[in-house]
């Protein structure tokens, strides 16, 4: 509907009866009768071949307040007015890329030039650095650890590895694909996905491949950054560049569990972020340690071929119905995103509003709140009972299952994950068996549980997650006077809005310390805000004339404290919470608490003041 707006210059769509009935429970169950759905789609046939016809010329577009109306129809509720510039802007309708930093001419090209970049990372937000310093004429070298590009979509190749955002909205703004077989596409289309911006981009001649950042240290005399790799060889070489960007990701590392005789077991085993190709499931005794995002895949993709499968779970998740999960984009709908006027764009605008800030009031804690052993105040509880009764109805009549997989701490407290019964129903399953019990000994034929009991295995499955607690290890990154990065981070890691850090000038960091994402949004769109505004670091620096742009100790002793004192309000350090999300101190130091409009808001342009040139 919104397309044919754009294709016939009539809106009067947005007055007549026939609209979306009611708000979406998440970005593909919204509500029309099968009977409006065939009157527009009559309705869209005239209006497309009419369209065609006629050349396919577009008449005059919407104004803004046209588009606001368009914005609300679709959704079926009212998005508030300050939300329409940055949707405006991620919708790109005037066809122009807002967040590019292609630099006119007052930012001298000299200085461009003579400004080189180091990106220590080529997934997501490393790519994204390295298109906004080549489209700004900045010289950069990407170093990445790994074989080709992707990061997390390179490492993650585990049985069932698949998006749990949709990658419609898992893609950048400025380059749509619209070729998804799925809704929430596997491992192996997002590797692609990135492989192909890398060459459509041209940045494959400045990366380099199988090469890792060993330590990279300031020196004040010059006022540059010396930073030694090691490629696959061993082979070390020592770089001397005006800035770093740190796009190493908070879930690169991978955690195994600290239990006696993990060495030991004479079968196969491996960490599933580290995957073992050799592994073959079929028929084999199977253990499965954790059952967190990367188990919620792996379980129901290889529960079916196992002969016995078991699952030591410590924290049962919470997780909300989505229907599409695991299903293929129609062939009508590529077509429609291939080739309706905007009708891309309005699809992402769906799932971005979606997956906005709507959930962020079921996340503050009511402290008069009565009922704080489930949730956190009246709308979480609405949320608890609401996830409480999908898990109910998918359990069925096994009250000794129900208990074990009915979390006890509130919802949106840990990851929530997206579910289409596959979790459930393999748990289900007579050959799967889940333990709620730990792990006191792995030995050479399995694993010895709490209760004495030997589980036996033929395969060892470590879905434990990452070293959250250390930010960019294993690399030694020092700054002014020598100061050690992890001993001024310690247990609490922080930078200015995740990005920059006192004491480590020109230094920047993606996807840093405090921008992690848990209850919507999209990590595509937090990398872009931080790439814009660390190109607006480099805009004051080079305009300045000056050699670096340091962030001063208030400004990021301010930022702190309003970022500590968002966390004490939120879910995520409530009592009954407890996550990788926390330090041992039970702090957040990992997310971002603030809503997504915020993100956007403080990282469109730098305020001067906030840093020191020198």
């Amino acid at each position: 509907m919104m397309s044919m707006i754009h294709m016939s210059g009539d809106a009067s769509l947005l007055d007549g009866d026939i609209r979306p009935g009611g708000a979406y429970i998440n970005e593909y169950q919204g509500y029309m009768s099968e009977q409006d759905k065939a009157a527009i789609r009559a309705q869209a046939l005239e209006v497309i071949c009419k369209f065609r016809d006629g050349g396919c010329q577009l008449p005059a577009q919407p104004d803004t307040a046209t588009i606001h109306r368009m914005m609300n129809f679709l959704v079926a509720q009212e998005v508030p007015p300050e939300y329409l510039p940055m949707m405006l802007e991620e919708m790109e309708l005037d066809g122009v890329d807002q967040r590019t930093d292609a630099w006119g001419p007052e930012v001298p090209v000299a200085r461009r030039e003579a400004h080189e970049v180091l990106i220590i990372g080529g997934g997501m937000s490393g790519l994204l650095a390295a298109i906004r310093l080549q489209e700004a004429g900045i010289p950069y070298v990407l170093i990445e650890k790994n074989a080709s590009v992707g990061g997390t979509w390179f490492e993650n190749r585990y049985p069932g590895a698949r998006v749990d955002v949709s990658n419609h909205l898992y893609s950048y703004s400025f380059e749509p694909a619209h070729h998804w077989s799925q809704y929430f596409a596997q491992q192996p289309e997002l590797q692609k996905y990135f492989e192909d911006v890398a060459t459509n981009y041209q940045l494959l001649d400045n990366i380099r491949l199988n090469t890792e950042v060993t330590r990279a240290s300031y020196d004040e005399q010059s006022g540059l950054w010396r930073v030694t790799t090691r490629d696959g060889a061993g082979a070390e070489e020592c770089h001397e560049v005006n800035s770093v960007i740190s796009a190493v990701g908070q879930l690169n590392r991978p955690r195994l569990p600290d239990i006696p005789g993990v060495d030991s077991f004479q079968g196969q085993w491996c960490h599933s972020a580290d995957w073992d190709e050799s592994i073959d499931c079929h028929g084999k005794r199977v253990v499965v340690v954790g059952a967190g995002a990367s188990a919620f895949q792996i379980v129901p993709a290889i529960a079916a071929e196992t002969a016995q499968l078991t699952v030591f779970q410590r924290t049962p998740p919470w997780m909300f119905e989505n229907p599409v999960y695991h299903e293929e984009v129609p062939a009508g709908k590529k077509w429609c995103l291939q080739h309706l006027p905007f009708y891309t764009r309005w699809f992402r605008f769906l799932l971005f509003w979606c997956a906005c800030d709507g959930a962020y009031e079921t996340i503050i804690v009511d402290p008069d709140w009565p009922h704080q052993e489930r949730s956190v105040n009246e709308m979480n509880d609405f949320v608890y009972q609401m996830f409480s009764d999908y898990i109910r109805g998918q359990v069925g009549d096994d009250p000794d299952l129900l208990q074990k997989v009915i979390p006890d701490y509130p919802p949106m407290g840990r990851r929530t994950l997206q579910d289409n019964g596959s979790w459930l129903g393999a748990l289900k399953r007579d050959n799967v068996d889940l333990q709620t019990q730990g792990i006191t000994a792995v030995t050479a034929s399995g694993v010895i549980a709490d209760d004495g009991s030997e589980v036996a295995a033929d395969v060892i499955i470590y879905a434990t997650g990452f070293r959250t607690d250390r930010f960019l290890w294993p690399m030694e990154i020092r700054g002014r006077e020598g100061r050690l990065l992890s001993t001024t981070w310690a247990t609490e890691p922080a930078a200015y809005l995740g990005i920059t850090i006192p004491g480590f000038p020109n230094f920047y960091c993606m996807f840093g310390p405090g921008t992690n994402l848990a209850f919507g949004g999209s990590l595509v769109f937090n990398g872009e805000c931080q790439v814009r505004y660390t190109m607006e670091c480099l805009k004051l620096l080079l305009q300045s004339g000056e050699k670096t742009l340091e962030c001063r100790d208030e400004t990021l002793a301010a930022y702190q404290q309003r970022f500590r004192e968002q966390h004490a309000r939120l879910i995520w350090e409530h009592p009954r919470v407890h996550s990788f999300y926390q330090n041992a101190q039970g702090k957040v130091t990992l997310l971002w608490p603030w809503k997504i409009i915020d993100m956007w808001r403080w990282t469109k342009q730098v305020e001067a003041s906030d840093y020191r040139l020198s």
